[in-house]
């Protein structure tokens, strides 16, 4: 393994110096040059992006979307913080590169078409796979905020199905 990763290291020292592409921190122009001058470093200010409200097509309850980071391509990864209020969830819906949820504050229910409904906290971070059917919200008497990062695949970033009803919602 050892071998291999010094084969790859020199293989990429050898590659740079024929191409004669700057070393990160160190170019002829000094630590700030830059490898793509039309790309530089963004902040995006907190507060600065509205809120908006969860559509009542997507979700039950009330829910609010913080957006965090859009798609900037190439890449294809988005972010959102979503805040579910007591009851509140999304509809059943899949995603074609699956999603990542991390749970920043108070308590959830999670579910996966045809598995059980789990119970997730602060700190939990759940992982779904590409077209897998699910849903996510707050408990039943308890909000819950979580950070949602997705990929889109050919501009899609989600499919929308039917709505969790009352039945499904309750364990």
């Amino acid at each position: 393994m050892l071998n291999s990763r010094r084969t790859f290291l020199k293989l990429i020292g050898t590659a740079a110096a024929t191409l004669a592409v700057p070393t990160i921190g160190r170019s002829q122009n000094g630590p700030s040059a830059k490898l793509n001058p039309s790309t530089e470093m963004q902040i995006t200010k907190a507060g600065s992006q509205p809120s908006t409200v969860g559509p009542a097509d997507w979700f039950t309850g009330t829910v609010r979307i913080d957006p965090q980071f859009p798609v900037k391509e190439p890449a294809r990864a988005a972010g959102n913080t979503v805040t579910f209020e007591p009851g509140a969830r999304t509809a059943w819906h899949t995603h074609p590169l699956g999603q990542v949820l991390i749970i920043t504050a108070g308590f959830g229910r999670v579910q996966q078409w045809g598995g059980p409904i789990q119970e997730v906290r602060p700190g939990d971070v759940v992982w779904f796979p590409p077209g897998e059917k699910h849903w996510h919200g707050a408990g039943p008497t308890t909000a819950m905020i979580h950070i949602a990062i997705q990929e889109g695949l050919n501009g899609n970033m989600v499919e929308w199905m039917e709505k969790v009803s009352d039945q499904q919602y309750q364990p």
